[in-house]
This record gives structure tokens, C-alpha cells and sequence, in this order.
């Protein structure tokens, strides 16, 4: 089978596509023909050695998928070949098939393709995680979702759209601005062109907002502290912009504010009860045709390095997918 495959940490320049050997095939486990593999932050981490998961080399980058189950083993009753699934699997998603635990494989919502269906997983388990169970959202509050073009930002914005929050989206590009605003944010802010804590003071009314979705990190955690509500809830998932800020306790302690870590695949598996439930509830959000992963690039395996970088270098809105055929 054709694969993606980094046999030393560096650059993007070190991947090569490459023939690999077929997985077997064990006890409980199911084989899956992948249509389609979505491209993740984590996955250009991991082949320059700076995510914390670090498979041993070598190993098959990617691992947000989806397709179609061809071979189950004996006593596997969950799935069947020709089922539509979607599944995780760390490493080995940039290949034409994989074998997993048939336990892991989640049903194909009923109104995705295997493009959309590879673009969902982990962004929208993300933003649902950090903005409600972690977040605490309630209909009516002010959020404030940085990054909103991005993959976790857009689908942020559409779950809290969904639960009844008014959204003011900030990004760098008012053409990408433009979908956030298709998706449901109320305002939406381009931080290019100045402190966006002053847009948001205005917007509000002075109040600030109730709730912020940061995955930057940087200057963005400082503004954000000053341009929130009593009692709001900063809800910190990622450092995107290079710099892990430090916090002033003072601000915290005037407004009365949180400070919230949010990691959705850590918690799930501490708590992996409330992490099912989660799937769940995205997953009748999906099957009833409210949620609608955005894909901006669909590339052939082959150019699985050219669609990493055009993640790299923020040209994709939403999500950029990779195709097997």
C-alpha cells in the first residue's frame, strides 16, 4: 500500500511517499480502506519531533481519517465491511488503508462524504470540549473565538451559534473573515488592523466578553485578559503564534476571572464516559445536517508535504484533506 512516511525528524522535505507493508490483522480488529486523511497541526509537529506524541521512527504520518471497513475479524459484531467509518489512528492515517480496533470506529454521519467526514473528528471534539464542557457556554453570552478561520476556530464558531452565544471572530484575513461570518459569528474583527481589545469593548458595550477560545497564545492571551467580563472564563488550548504567555494574577484576580486548559484527547482518555458522550452529541449535531466542516483544499496523497505546508503557511480555512484515489 501507498503511504507518507518520515524515517527522521526534521522539515516537511523528509517525507517521502513510499510502498508499505499491509498491517496485519488481529483479535477485535477491523481493516479499513481509507478514502480521505484530514492534515492537522499535530501531524507537522510530530515529523519535526515537537509533539508530545512521538512514535518511534519510522512511522506513517497523519491520523484523522475516514472509509470504508473491508475485513473484520472473527467476533467483531460493531461493524461490518461496507460500513461508512471514521476513525483515529496515531500514526498511520496517510495510507491507503490501516487495521484498528474495531471498538475505536465511529459511524459516517449519514450527510458527510469521506471528505467531509475526514475534516470533522478533531476539530469539532475540540471545540466542543473547550467551549462547553471546559468552557461552560450558555445561550446568550459573549464568546470571543480567536483563530476563527482555522479548522477548531470555525467549527467553535458554528457549535456556539448553535448553542445560542453571540460571536465576535478575529483572524487575519478579511477574505477568510468572511466564512466565520457565513458560519455564525456575530463581528468579526481582523487583529492586523489594530488591538482588537478595542473593537471588543466597543462591540460589548464595555462590558467584555463572558467567554474566550484562545489556541494562539502570544500577544493574544494579553489583549484577551483585558477585554473580558466579570467572572469571564479564558479557555487556553494551544500557543499557535510561538510564545506561551505569562500571566499577571492581578488581572485574574480584579475581574475575578478563569483560566482554563482545555486538551480534548487528554481528557477523554481520563474520562473517556464524558468523552463518548461528547461523540455522541456531535454526532446527532451531524446526522441532523447542522454541522458543516469546511474544506478549503483537497489534494491526492501524493502531495500530502504541499498540503501540510499550505497549512503551515495559513492558507487554509477550515481544513485541507487528503485523497487516497
Amino acid at each position: 500500500m501507498r503511504a507518507i512516511v518520515c524515517r527522521e525528524l526534521g522539515p516537511l522535505s523528509v517525507l517521502r511517499l513510499e510502498d508499505w507493508p499491509e498491517p496485519d490483522m488481529g483479535p477485535g480488529q477491523a481493516r479499513v480502506k481509507i478514502n480521505a486523511a484530514g492534515i492537522n497541526f499535530p501531524d507537522i509537529l510530530s515529523v519535526e519531533g515537537s509533539y508530545q506524541h512521538k512514535p518511534p521512527l519510522p512511522f506513517i504520518v497523519g491520523f484523522e481519517t475516514a472509509g470504508v471497513v473491508t475485513e473484520v475479524a472473527q467476533g467483531v459484531a460493531n461493524v461490518a465491511p461496507g460500513d461508512r467509518v471514521m476513525m483515529g489512528i496515531r500514526p498511520g492515517g496517510f495510507a491507503e488503508q490501516a487495521v484498528v480496533d474495531a471498538g475505536a470506529l465511529l459511524p459516517t454521519p449519514s450527510t458527510f462524504d469521506d471528505i467531509t467526514a475526514a475534516a470533522f473528528r478533531v476539530t469539532y471534539v475540540t471545540a466542543y470540549h473547550c467551549l462547553i464542557q471546559r468552557g461552560r457556554l450558555q445561550a446568550g453570552e459573549w464568546v470571543l473565538i480567536h483563530s476563527a478561520t482555522g479548522g477548531v476556530g470555525l467549527a467553535a464558531v458554528e457549535i456556539a451559534k448553535l448553542h445560542g452565544a453571540r460571536i465576535i471572530a478575529t483572524g487575519g484575513d478579511d477574505k477568510k473573515l468572511k466564512v466565520a461570518r457565513a458560519y455564525g459569528a456575530d463581528h468579526v474583527i481582523n487583529y492586523r488592523q489594530g488591538e482588537f481589545r478595542d473593537w471588543v469593548k466597543e462591540i460589548t458595550g464595555g462590558a467584555g466578553v463572558d467567554l474566550v477560545y484562545d489556541s494562539v497564545g502570544g500577544d493574544v492571551f494579553d489583549q484577551s485578559l483585558r477585554c473580558m467580563a466579570w467572572h469571564g472564563r479564558l479557555v487556553v488550548v494551544g500557543f499557535t503564534s510561538g510564545r506561551i504567555p505569562q500571566l499577571a494574577v492581578n488581572y485574574a484576580l480584579i475581574k475575578g476571572l478563569s483560566i482554563i486548559g482545555c486538551r480534548a484527547g487528554e481528557a477523554r482518555r481520563h474520562d473517556p464516559e464524558t468523552g463518548d458522550q461528547e461523540l455522541q452529541d456531535l454526532l446527532a449535531l451531524a446526522n441532523a445536517g447542522k454541522l458543516h466542516p469546511h474544506v478549503s483544499h483537497v489534494l491526492p496523497l501524493e502531495r500530502a508535504v504541499e498540503g501540510m505546508q499550505l497549512l503551515l503557511d495559513r492558507k487554509v480555512i477550515g481544513k485541507a484533506v487528503l485523497t487516497m484515489e
